[in-house]
């Protein structure tokens, strides 16, 4: 018997011995193949009434699972963190640059660009995504999103309320109790801190600025880290800062060196992403007329801090920044 023979013949055996096989199994035992279906219809069944219908900010009717394992949200990992989610893969920008001040947490996390290519989101498979503002699913995006995903958008504006925006995402992921607690974990701190730094400063003025190569930026006096100086912290707003944050739309605006000269400042907090040491930048005659430098009251952060956003654990840590510099 040739070669292609013997095969022949041993896959008609193997074939009559299956055959055999399946139909002993399929009359001894009718009530497994029942019951192993009854088990799918009925696991299917329960993540289906699991499923939440939730609205979001621009209408839609999003089926939110139950509890989501494989989360995008990006510039909202502050969120996340703070409700205790691993998202699958967090923002960055640039070169792989991240939010520094939350890699204890996500170190592990690998990174997806800020403006979430829709091959690289389909590669993560996520069950769920949040975006941050509406901004992010102009046009036919929210379409290709949802086609990946359940996709919930959060805001209207590309600056929300962070404390809503919390509760919102808590919703999401239905962890609503853990983010009232994390809101109200954050306003005891910031009271506390409040109190101390009254009786330790009194009523002092001070700003947050961001020095890069080539430009000054001054935080808006509502958003990012003025909204914790001011509100939270309840220090004074300088004049210059004032006069800015009537128009300004975004965290941060440009900072004239004129403007700079005049600030009225009797704290300042730098985000340094110049390249130069705190006392090397401060060296320059336009800042030497301002109260801050004159007092040796000037403290300086890098690129990894939380200074250049927000969220509780971004706010926690620069208040935990202004206690250590101001009141020690």
């Amino acid at each position: 018997m040739n070669r292609n023979a013997r095969h022949s013949m041993a896959f008609i055996l193997l074939l009559s011995f299956t055959l055999l096989v399946s139909a002993c199994s399929g009359t001894s035992n009718p009530a497994a193949t029942d019951s192993t279906a009854q088990g799918t219809n009925n696991t299917s069944a329960e993540q289906a009434s699991q499923e939440r219908v939730l609205k979001d900010v621009l209408g839609h009717e999003v089926k939110v699972p139950a509890h989501p394992q494989r989360v995008i949200a990006s510039y909202l990992e502050d969120h996340l963190v703070a409700l205790g989610v691993k998202p699958v893969a967090q923002w960055s920008v640039g070169k792989n640059s991240v939010q520094g001040y939350l890699q204890k947490e996500l170190k592990d996390v690998p990174t997806i660009a800020s403006d979430l290519p829709f091959e690289a989101v389909l590669n993560f498979k996520p069950d769920l995504i949040i975006m941050d503002s509406a901004s992010m699913v102009e046009g036919d995006k929210y379409n290709q999103y949802s086609k990946i995903a359940p996709t919930y958008v959060v805001g209207s504006n590309l600056n929300n309320d962070w404390r809503q925006e919390l509760l919102t995402v808590g919703e999401v992921l239905n962890k609503s109790s853990e983010a009232k607690q994390a809101l109200s974990n954050y306003d005891k701190k910031a009271a506390e801190a409040k109190a101390k730094l009254s009786q330790t400063v009194g009523q002092k003025t001070a700003v947050a600025l961001w020095v890069t190569d080539k430009n000054v930026y001054v935080v808006n006096q509502n958003l990012s880290s003025g909204d914790v100086l001011y509100k939270d912290l309840g220090f004074k707003v300088p004049q210059v800062v004032q006069e800015i944050s009537k128009t300004a739309k975004a965290n941060w605006s440009n900072l004239s060196l004129e403007k700079l000269a005049k600030l009225d400042a009797d704290y300042i907090f730098i985000v340094n992403s110049k390249g130069l040491s705190k006392d090397e930048i401060i060296k320059d005659p336009v800042w030497e007329g301002i109260p801050a430098v004159k007092a040796g009251h000037v403290y300086d952060f890098g690129q990894d801090s939380s200074w250049l956003y927000t969220g509780t654990i971004a706010n926690g840590q620069m208040i935990d920044d202004v206690l250590k510099n101001v009141t020690q």
